[in-house]
């Protein structure tokens, strides 16, 4: 078994890889770190209030009586004489310092954006860029680390670039236009969105969101080029926006192809992409990166954020668009707090376990 860490046990993102690790055929859960704040106290300890005794617990699902009792160690103080992996929940800023600590001597699989944009960290997305992680050893070689880095992607551009993947082999891309309808979820509860402000409401503006989803696309669907990776050369454009949806990114995406396409041979090139996926058998994995559906309503994020665990992305309203040169149009539903979180991470540290990176 696979000896793991949580840090940032005690947040939203902790808890989701909680729900996620409870149990694990290949992972073991061995330490749970956080904050100074909740260091020195069991973990079902950590997450009630004192006061009104009131449990701080986020997911849908119940909270996991495997790990509550284990005790939460200071994140500025976790020992990883005997891990084999960290899965990393704190914020970019914490990130930044303590990331590297751990890295020195274990592999590091992260939520955060803190390295997503180094030179020699991949943004690995399983079943897009698996071959990416190779750049993992040129990263543990320039920064004389024994683990390494890999942060997850925004969980904007997770959906965005998976579909894109088989459009991009089949046809070629000259340019993308998105606009995203983001879940609230998406913004966390601290400070997270006021309802008063979401509510009959779409705010137009999350920053730093569309330049992220740019970048990252451009670099989860670039080609690996010795000790580094040369973006995509199509350009991306995006507008995020935040909607009154608890959870599940929805996303109106607009492609023009290098060579001419239709609607039948897009659905064809995204549906036969799921046929011998290299992701297989990995246990976070689900049977299809990519669903597609062919009723006009779909997908919605209540209705389809969940299929297969919310580790599928479900794509629908697949057009011919005639404003584009060579202009194919669809509809996009991607779970941001399962397969954009902490169960995409665990789906990425299966990926580096099974292809020996993590061991």
């Amino acid at each position: 078994m696979i000896r793991a860490a949580v840090v940032g046990a005690t947040g939203i993102v902790g808890q989701q890889f909680l729900v996620a690790l409870k149990g694990h055929p290949w992972i073991e859960v061995k330490s749970l770190a956080a904050s100074e704040r909740s260091a020195g106290q069991l973990y079902r300890d950590a997450i009630t209030d004192k006061s009104s005794g009131a449990v701080r617990w986020f997911c849908d699902e119940a909270p996991v009586e495997e790990f509550m009792d284990l005790p939460v160690v200071n994140a500025n103080e976790l020992s990883t004489a005997d891990i084999d992996v960290v899965f990393s929940a704190i914020d970019s800023g914490p990130a930044k310092i303590l990331e590297p600590i751990y890295a020195a001597e274990v592999p590091v699989v992260s939520t955060a954006s803190a390295f997503r944009y180094e030179d020699d960290v991949p943004i690995l997305l399983p079943g897009v860029n698996a071959d990416h992680a190779r750049l993992l050893e040129a990263q543990q070689k320039r920064r004389g680390w024994k683990g390494f880095v890999t942060p997850d992607p925004n969980c904007t551009t997770i959906g965005l670039a998976i579909t894109l993947k088989p459009i991009q082999q089949a046809f070629g891309i000259d340019s993308v236009i998105m606009t995203s309808l983001q879940a609230m979820s998406g913004a966390g509860r601290s400070p997270g969105v006021i309802g008063l402000d979401i509510l009959d409401n779409i705010i137009p503006y999350i920053p730093g969101e569309e330049e992220k989803v740019q970048i990252e696309t451009q670099k989860i669907l670039g080609i690996l080029e010795g000790d580094s990776i040369r973006p995509a050369g199509f350009a991306v454009s995006c507008t995020c926006t935040r909607v009154a949806v608890l959870e599940g990114h929805t996303e109106s995406v607009f492609v023009s192809t290098k060579t001419p396409c239709d609607v039948a041979s897009v659905i064809k090139a995204m549906t036969e992409y799921n046929s011998g996926l290299a992701i297989a058998g990995l246990p976070s994995a689900p049977q299809n990166l990519i669903s597609v559906t062919t009723d006009p309503f779909r997908p919605q994020p209540r209705l389809d954020r969940d299929n297969e665990g919310g580790m599928v992305t479900t794509v629908g309203r697949v057009r011919q668009d005639t404003a584009l040169k060579n202009g194919i149009k669809y509809m996009l539903v991607s779970h941001n707090t399962k397969m954009g979180a902490a169960k995409g991470a665990v789906l990425t540290a299966e990926m580096l376990i099974r292809d020996g990176y993590i061991a």
